[in-house]
């Protein structure tokens, strides 16, 4: 059986959740656009060195969840980093499924919106091994 697609309820616990936001040089590019910002200067005001230094991760706030996560949302969800959005059909953090609120769907209700009814419907889940984000 083929691992399912979920779909993302933006419950943001995966923005609470400890670790890196990677970025790439695209994701700088459209989040300092989105924040009228130039690339310096939200680098300067955003983000950190990775371990290892290899590459730029977004800043956390006090309390380890992303900067810029505000109360139960995203101030940049339009522009989000490519890790964001792949989260969790292209990647996942080790016990992903005991936070992530994301339905699974199967392959006949991909594409199509999703009813109230649906998501109390049962589907049966399928993990991968997790992967370092």
């Amino acid at each position: 059986m083929p691992d399912p697609k979920y779909i993302c309820q933006r419950c943001t616990n995966c923005c609470r959740w400890p670790g890196f936001v990677r970025l790439t040089n695209e994701d700088i590019t459209r989040i300092a656009a989105y924040l009228r910002q130039s690339e310096f200067r939200f680098i300067q005001t955003y983000t950190r060195l990775r371990p290892h230094r290899d590459g730029l991760a977004l800043q956390d706030q006090a309390d380890g969840s992303c900067v810029f996560l505000d109360g139960k949302g995203c101030t940049i969800h339009s522009v989000k980093p490519a890790q964001c959005t792949g989260f969790p059909n292209e990647w996942r953090f080790p016990d992903w499924r005991s936070v992530c609120k994301a339905i699974a769907v199967e392959a006949e209700d991909r594409g199509r919106a999703l009813e109230p009814k649906d998501a109390q419907r049962p589907v049966a889940v399928s993990e991968s091994p997790p992967h370092d984000p």
